[in-house]
């Protein structure tokens, strides 16, 4: 059973490891940011692929840690948030995370602080 923050966000990275998710990142807010502890950042294949890794993790956490996850954008998107309290997981199509740039913002905020 996962009890912890950081043993939940090793688990997520590790789904997203086991679905082939790419270039995945994590920024560890700490205390800086109210919102989350970390923010988990990954690319899928396809908007396909990025629908499956999503739903993968929703039911792994369902199952392994009875955990309620909210999903924002499952679909036609090329672009899924995941929102697990103290864990904020965005799994991007490549050009829309490029586009969206919102690790390189993240890093800015927490490095001001």
């Amino acid at each position: 059973m996962l009890k912890t923050t950081e043993q939940v966000k090793d688990f997520i990275i590790d789904c997203l490891e086991e679905k082939k998710a790419e270039d995945i990142t994590c920024i560890d807010l700490g205390e800086k940011v109210a919102l989350a502890k970390y923010m988990i950042f990954a690319s899928g294949r396809s908007i396909k692929n990025i629908g499956a890794i999503a739903e993968h993790i929703s039911i792994e956490l369902k199952h392994q840690a009875n955990l309620k996850v909210n999903i924002e954008g499952l679909g036609n998107s090329n672009w899924v948030l995941i929102d697990i309290g103290d864990i904020i997981v965005h799994i991007f199509h490549p050009e829309a995370r490029n586009h969206f740039q919102l690790e390189e913002l993240w890093h800015k905020r927490v490095s001001k602080h």
